[in-house]
């Protein structure tokens, strides 16, 4: 199995629930990533691009 690669996209910002506005991981999931198994990555970049499209749609003017 491959190697997951990383979200990050060095533009790191956290709002105040600690989300980074750059590559949408959590302080918490950005401090495990390097210790986390390929399925466990998976599942942070899955939720990091949850978090992503939900910042997208909040953002968007109607």
């Amino acid at each position: 199995m491959n190697n997951v690669q990383s979200p990050c996209v060095r533009n790191c910002c956290l709002n105040e629930q600690d989300i980074c506005l750059g590559c949408f991981r959590s302080l918490e999931e950005i401090k495990q990533w390097g210790l986390a198994t390929n399925q466990e990555k998976q599942t942070i970049v899955s939720q990091a691009n949850s978090r992503k499209m939900e910042h997208e749609m909040k953002s968007k003017p109607y």
